[in-house]
């Protein structure tokens, strides 16, 4: 029994000792925070979005009339003029209505010298109280009647010559042809649409991006802003544009109202293409050489224990407490908020003012300078990071893709 109360007691006198020693020493040991180097920079506020290229002015040439297609003077990527031939469709059945509506004509004018002069003949009886008023009306009326058909006759007769002038088909502005959709020996019918034969794109050297934009970003977005987009065909390569108009028709996309945004871009040397899908980043606003820091030195806060250590006055503790920044909250543009700075010996509170944020980055402005050591968080070691290497806190909420850093 006094063995056992023996064994006890050393057991007891080890784990008392264990439980002091560690409680000792992590009252004394000294938190380690995760710094960075304050750094000034630019930091701008981007809308990015998809879109594809087209020419300023494409026009699809159709014909007006049907009729089997005889020659074509074009192919794909002719360069034409305005009022260039590009295509003839066969005429014989044209051409023979016209001259079908020219011989009505000729025999509508035999109708009318034939009434004319049985109408003078009519009045003249008439006059001399020979012939009845009905029969001078009558005569009259045929004579009217004939001419009308006439002109009726006629304007058949330039229907016929206008729908054979339209077997002609002529390019309706100087461009490029992009599209074909027939060939020789196609027939074409034109009934309620007239056909498309050809695309014709008016001048390749300038050309506009159509981008959709989604309902959550596009209040940002205004006319004379800059662009830079990519395409997959020079993925190495940045393409620089202007929004030229945001148009005000929105466009459902899976359930999402879209709005296009037209961007012009210049193509000098024809490297973009029509049909190109674009990514785009619409610079919405951009700050440069400010001091801008990672978005988690405004959310970190030290713990209360070491808070107290510090010989803060009350309204400091008080500020510092109201104007604490939550772990999922961006401060508004001109929104006050404290910084912490480390001097190497304690951490000292800076209340700083917050500018554009990018996603990564926020900009601030106070008693703050260039070279500083500024905390991001508490970690396991003591070395600061540059500003540009800082991580992001992992329990911050991410901001959407479409903004980003440039």
């Amino acid at each position: 029994m006094k063995k056992a109360i023996i064994i006890i007691s050393i057991i007891l006198v080890v784990a008392g000792a264990t439980t002091w020693y560690f409680v000792s020493r992590n009252k004394d040991k000294t938190p380690v925070w995760k710094t960075a180097i304050i750094d000034t920079g630019n930091i701008s506020v981007n809308v990015t979005a998809t879109g594809s290229l087209n020419a300023v002015t494409t026009v699809q040439v159709g014909a007006q009339v049907s009729g089997i297609v005889s020659k074509l003077y074009v192919d794909f990527n002719s360069v034409v003029k305005k009022g260039q031939v590009i295509a003839k469709l066969d005429t014989t059945l044209l051409y023979s209505n016209m001259r079908d509506a020219a011989a009505a004509v000729q025999k509508a004018r035999v109708l009318v010298e034939l009434s004319k002069r049985q109408f003078i003949r009519a009045d003249t009886l008439f006059q001399e109280k020979v012939a009845a008023k009905a029969d001078y009306d009558l005569a009259y009326s045929n004579y009217k009647s004939a001419e009308a058909d006439l002109l009726s006759k006629i304007a058949a007769l330039d229907h016929e010559k206008t729908n054979l002038r339209y077997t002609t088909i002529k390019a309706p502005i100087n461009g490029t042809v992009i599209s074909r959709n027939v060939d020789v020996g196609q027939t074409v019918i034109s009934s309620f649409n007239a056909p498309t034969l050809f695309t014709i794109a008016n001048d390749l050297t300038q050309m506009q991006v159509l981008a959709n934009v989604d309902e959550a970003d596009i209040g940002q977005v205004k006319a004379g802003q800059e662009t830079v987009f990519t395409v997959d065909a020079y993925p190495y390569e940045q393409f620089n544009g202007n929004v030229a108009q945001v148009r005000l028709q929105p466009v459902v996309v899976q359930n999402v109202n879209n709005y296009i945004v037209v961007i012009n871009v210049a193509n000098p040397d024809l490297k973009l293409l029509p049909g190109l899908t674009a990514n785009i980043t619409i610079k919405v606003l951009e700050h440069k050489h400010i001091i801008k820091v990672p978005v988690n030195a405004i959310h970190f806060m030290p713990q209360d224990d070491y808070l107290k250590t510090l010989k803060l006055s009350d309204s400091v503790k008080y500020n510092i407490q109201s104007m604490k920044v939550a772990g999922n909250e961006i401060p508004k543009p001109g929104d006050v908020c404290y910084v912490w700075i480390n001097n190497g010996k304690e951490l000292i509170p800076k209340q700083v003012t917050a500018g554009l944020f990018d996603g990564t980055f926020i900009e601030i402005s106070g008693d703050i300078k260039k070279g500083e050591e500024i905390v991001t968080g508490i970690g396991n070691s003591s070395t600061p990071q540059p500003a540009s290497t800082t991580a992001n806190n992992p329990f911050m909420p991410k901001m959407p893709s479409r903004r980003g850093t440039r």
